[in-house]
């Protein structure tokens, strides 16, 4: 059976990255760090070819995509760009804590907090995976077997923490800018489960992963594997 394949590619560094922001409807451009460090990413390893190209709407989107597939035909698809952070737009955390207690009880933790006149989690998760998910069904419907995704850290770790394996949780899909990671979606899991397998990460792990570093998708299949070993010899 045929199977699809998407790779998700967080946009390139902007200038509120830089100074450790919070950016979310703000239409920020790249930074020319953010334009170099591409270049040079790209340089080292050759971004995946695809047949679709989609992006959020926002500035830092789009450049990137322009940038890392110079040729492509880009379908903007507006439901995926990144959160409203409201009130918290432009400000570091260290600003935002000490003008909302709120916000100190929100980082690092589960609970669902949604940010003073901003979007709440809950509803940038359903319009994320909404989006996700016509995309899909686009690509089944024509047969199309490869596109790539072009969004926000937010938007990625969204669609990862949702339909993703290994299972792993928000956070855990975190992937720095011009990175991400490629899913394999094969039509009986995805219309059983709605699940599809994450099998690499952009640049692929052989160039992405330094030293003892280990990413979500190794430690999920080592626990996997820990796990069938230990059933095998019961």
């Amino acid at each position: 059976m045929k199977s699809y394949t998407i790779h998700l590619i967080r946009h390139g560094i902007t200038p509120g990255n830089l100074l450790g922001q919070y950016v979310g409807r703000t239409d920020l451009p790249l930074a020319e760090e953010g334009i170099a460090q591409l270049e040079e990413l790209k340089r080292r390893s050759p971004y995946p070819s695809s047949q679709v190209y989609y992006c959020s709407p926002l500035k830092r989107c789009v450049q990137t995509l322009r940038i890392l597939y110079p040729q492509a035909q880009p379908i903007v698809v507006n439901d995926l760009r990144e959160c409203d952070f409201g009130d918290w737009e432009g400000k570091t955390a260290q600003e935002i804590a000490a003008a909302d207690e709120s916000f100190t009880h929100w980082v690092g933790s589960d609970e669902i907090i949604t940010p003073p006149n901003g979007e709440s989690g809950g509803a940038f998760m359903q319009r994320v995976c909404a989006a996700f998910e016509k995309i899909v069904e686009g690509m089944m419907r024509s047969g199309t077997g490869s596109a790539v995704v072009v969004a926000h850290g937010g938007t990625i770790m969204s669609i990862l923490s949702a339909y993703g394996l290994p299972r792993a949780n928000f956070y855990d899909w975190m992937t720095d800018n011009g990175c991400g990671y490629s899913m394999r979606i094969t039509p009986g899991l995805w219309m059983r489960s709605m699940v599809a397998e994450v099998y690499e990460t952009i640049p692929p792990r052989k160039t992405a992963v330094q030293n003892s570093e280990k990413l979500v998708i190794d430690l999920a299949r080592e626990a996997a594997d820990r796990a069938f070993g230990k059933k095998e010899q019961e």
